[in-house]
């Protein structure tokens, strides 16, 4: 049995382990509501421009000389999933929900007979990829690391993407990553981003889809906006997982402290009845050495 030293030492380690894990938990909720905003504030641009693409991309269906950001190359042999994670850990499943989600796809995949390709975003999905996957990757980037986002970060990573897509390194490019949900839940999604996807239920998907006039031309129009789209699509996955992250990193730390104060709570019982124990033993000897004498 643990003598009182012992359970007082646990005591206190666990009681400076819940003002960690507390401070962490206010420390991600003020990070979250920042977060929070400005990803919000950023789907309606995301979503307009994904459906004013969408609407061109369904205008020009058939055309021949389209660019490679919107028609992509015309096969469908070789993917490049970007999964996107966090740098740092104590999020819940937050960084495994992704990891799965891209395991199952990567599977999926080659049982089709697909090549696959890996480009993860963040250092928790790259180095479980490079222990499982390491044949498969191309590089790893390294996110925020619970910084703001700039709109730089995504536009480098839309130039690298648009520049494989050029020099025909790959046929169909997939983004996965945790869509924010609320705090309590991050959905794991994976978003299409080479060719441009046409939503299914889309009008501009339908025989009555307008046809468009392009001022300037066609060309010089979908050459400004279709990398311009790939940095905002890329952008708005970034925001959305970082609040994300911190929704889920919350949500871990506030269960932790809750199971740290019902951990203290039984260790202090333990002690307490332990000392009882003791002072109960102490005593009988006391009586029992006055009656012998």
């Amino acid at each position: 049995m643990a003598s009182l030293k012992d359970l007082r030492a646990r005591i206190g380690s666990v009681k400076s382990t819940r003002k960690i894990t507390s401070a962490m938990k206010m420390v991600a909720a003020a990070k979250l509501r920042r977060a929070q905003t400005r990803a919000e504030a950023a789907r309606p641009y995301a979503a307009a421009m994904r459906r004013m693409l969408a609407e061109l991309g369904a205008g020009t269906r058939g055309q021949s000389g389209l660019p490679t950001l919107l028609a992509g190359s015309g096969n469908d042999r070789v993917h490049l999933l970007i999964p996107v994670t966090s740098d740092r850990g104590l999020a819940g499943g937050f960084n495994a929900n992704v990891n799965r989600k891209t395991r199952d796809l990567i599977g999926q995949l080659q049982a089709e007979g697909k090549t696959v390709r890996l480009l993860p975003v963040g250092r928790k999905g790259g180095d479980y990829l490079m222990r499982e996957f390491s044949d498969l990757i191309v590089d790893t980037i390294h996110g925020s690391g619970g910084k703001e986002i700039p709109f730089s970060a995504a536009a480098e990573l839309g130039e690298r993407i648009a520049a494989m897509a050029e020099k025909g390194e790959f046929d169909v490019c997939t983004l996965v990553y945790n869509r924010f949900q609320n705090v309590m839940s991050q959905t794991p999604t994976a978003m299409q981003l080479i060719p441009l996807a046409l939503p299914a239920n889309d009008t501009a998907a339908s025989a009555d889809a307008p046809v468009y006039e392009f001022e300037p031309g066609e060309e010089e129009l979908l050459s400004s906006l279709l990398p311009r789209n790939l940095q905002v699509q890329i952008y708005a996955t970034l925001l959305e997982s970082a609040a994300g992250e911190q929704g889920a990193r919350m949500t871990a730390m506030d269960n932790a402290t809750r199971n740290a104060g019902k951990a203290i709570d039984r260790l202090t019982l333990k002690y307490n009845r332990t000392r009882q124990t003791n002072i109960t033993n102490e005593l009988i000897e006391i009586i029992s050495g006055a009656q012998a004498l």
